[in-house]
């Protein structure tokens, strides 16, 4: 996928990783449509890129999560759209208390946005494939939460396997018809998820934080856009921001129960 030129869209855009992929797009030359759900914020930073990168940026405040919010984001373009970030998303739910509500928003946010995305987007995208370019390019914000786990969050560790699992099948369905997928499985990033996971005073969030501070550095939402962004130009479907989540995946993968039982061992640490 070429970026200069592109028209994309970046859901999640009020803040953190998804306004630093709004940022990176337009500083490449791309055309941007910032989707949220939080208008206040929404519209605090797109007042704020127009002052640099004018009329290429354009917002929509709504819902994703529907066909119906997906057609609004994608009608708001000025012109077809040929790279999505699916990247809004939410940690909602904790332990084995977690609300059938959490659960169905989690699921709606993590998994169905993506869905309804990729059902409005792909067929337009397959016409236009070429044989020297893709007809578009869609990108999955997961989490290494997809490739691993998440401790402390049921909710977000399902969904997040989910995510990966309808982005693969994405690639494997569509990666060889003219249809770029890319992947990014992210540890901990400095975003409003992070601090609220660690202010808060549910003793199961304040364990999942942990373990993802833990874990390895808090990068940057910038940081995870270059990643992902160069793995875009690449070609390559998983982007990996923090490195060391191959390693931890490989290792899972040559031996799930030795890789649970070090899991165990963590989570034991940091409850203590």
């Amino acid at each position: 996928m070429r970026i200069e030129g592109a028209s994309a869209v970046v859901t999640g855009a009020a803040g953190g990783i998804g306004a630093a992929f709004a940022r990176r797009l337009l500083e490449r030359g791309a055309d941007v449509v910032l989707a949220d759900l939080d208008a206040g914020r929404l519209a605090e930073t797109v007042g704020s890129l127009k002052q640099e990168f004018g009329e290429r940026v354009r917002h929509v405040a709504g819902d994703v999560t529907t066909d119906e919010g997906v057609a609004a984001v994608l009608t708001a373009a000025a012109r077809p759209v040929d790279l999505y970030v699916a990247n809004a998303g939410v940690f909602a739910g904790f332990g084995l208390e977690a609300s059938l509500e959490d659960w169905s928003t989690s699921w709606d946010v993590n998994v169905l946005a993506h869905v309804a995305a990729a059902r409005a987007l792909v067929p337009g995208w397959l016409e236009a494939a070429g044989p020297e370019a893709p007809g578009g390019c869609f990108v999955s914000v997961a989490s290494a939460a997809g490739l691993l786990t998440q401790l402390g969050s049921p909710t977000y560790s399902a969904t997040k396997h989910a995510a990966v699992g309808f982005a693969e099948w994405l690639a494997a369905t569509y990666g060889d018809r003219g249809v770029q997928v890319c992947c990014v499985c992210p540890m901990g990033v400095q975003t409003q998820m992070l601090e609220t996971g660690r202010t808060s005073e549910d003793a199961e969030a304040t364990l999942g934080m942990r373990a993802v501070t833990t874990a390895g550095a808090a990068l940057a939402p910038s940081d995870v856009a270059d990643v992902a962004l160069e793995a875009v130009s690449a070609g390559r479907f998983l982007a990996l921001p923090h490195p060391e989540v191959a390693t931890m995946h490989a290792r899972k993968a040559a031996d799930h129960d030795g890789w649970l039982a070090g899991m165990q061992r963590f989570r034991r640490s940091l409850e203590r």
